[in-house]
C-alpha cells in the first residue's frame, strides 16, 4: 500500500512539475521587431514593427516611414482587415525529455523511463502572427491575436540513467544511478502557451559498466519541452 502511495504522490508531482513547465515554456511572444507582413491579397514585404497594447505601427526598413497602422481595441470597419506577421530567428532553449521511448534490444522489452535530464538546445525558429476580426451583433468588431510557430534543431546535456540488472542484463555488480550525456534533434510546435515537441537521440553513458549497459549510445524517441532564454 505504502509502495502504491508512494507512485502515485511521485506521479502527481511529475505531472504537476511538467504542465508548470510547458505553461512557462513559450516566451516568445509578439514583439516589436523585423517582420515579413502580408494583409489581403497584397505581396509580402519586410517591416519593422512597433508593438503597442492598443495598435500596431508598422514601418518601412529604407527610411524608417509609417506605412500602416493596426488598431487593436477599437478598429473600424475599414480598418477591420486580417494580417499575416511572419518572423524568423535563432532559437536557444534550455529543454528535458519528459520521457524517452527505448526499442526493446537484446531479447529485452522496449523501455520507457522518466529518469532526470536537460540540455542545450540551439535551432531556427519560425513564427507566425495572425491579426484577425469578429463582428458581434451590435456591428462592432473585436480583434485576436493567433500565435503558431515551429522550428528544429539540435540538443546537448546531462542526464541520469539507471544501472541495473535489466539494463546490463544481469552484468552490473548492484544498482545506481549515473551520469550520461544525452545528444540528439529535436523539433517543437510551439503556441500561446507551450512549447513542446518530439526527440530523437542517443545516451553516453560515463560510469565504467557503459561496456555492458545496453542502451549505450543506442537510440531512442522522447517528449520533449523548453524553456526559451533568448
Amino acid at each position: 500500500m505504502k509502495l502504491l502511495f508512494h507512485t502515485a504522490f511521485a506521479f502527481g508531482v511529475m505531472a504537476i512539475s511538467s504542465c508548470s513547465v510547458m505553461e512557462k515554456s513559450s516566451s516568445h511572444g509578439f514583439e516589436s521587431g523585423f517582420y515579413s507582413v502580408k494583409s489581403g491579397d497584397s505581396l509580402p514585404m519586410s517591416v519593422y514593427l512597433h508593438i503597442d497594447e492598443d495598435q500596431i505601427d508598422g514601418y518601412t526598413l529604407a527610411d524608417s516611414r509609417q506605412i500602416f497602422r493596426i488598431e487593436l481595441s477599437d478598429p473600424t470597419p475599414s480598418g477591420a482587415t486580417d494580417w499575416k506577421f511572419q518572423k524568423k530567428s535563432m532559437d536557444i532553449d534550455i529543454t528535458s525529455n519528459v520521457f524517452k521511448f527505448r526499442p526493446g534490444l537484446y531479447r529485452q522489452p522496449a523501455q520507457m523511463t522518466t529518469d532526470f535530464n536537460a540540455a542545450l538546445y540551439a535551432g531556427w525558429r519560425h513564427d507566425t502572427h495572425i491579426v484577425t476580426y469578429r463582428k458581434n451583433p451590435l456591428d462592432q468588431y473585436r480583434s485576436e491575436i493567433k500565435n503558431r510557430g515551429y522550428d528544429i534543431g539540435v540538443f546537448a546535456g546531462p542526464g541520469i540513467a539507471t544501472i541495473d540488472a535489466f539494463s546490463t542484463r544481469n552484468m552490473a555488480a548492484y544498482d545506481y544511478s549515473a551520469l550520461t550525456l544525452q545528444y540528439g534533434i529535436a523539433g517543437f510546435l510551439e503556441s500561446s502557451f507551450a512549447s513542446f515537441g518530439l526527440s530523437a537521440g542517443f545516451d553516453h553513458l560515463f560510469s565504467p559498466d557503459r561496456k555492458v549497459w545496453i542502451y549505450q549510445n543506442q537510440p531512442w524517441i522522447g517528449f520533449i519541452v523548453g524553456i526559451a532564454i533568448n
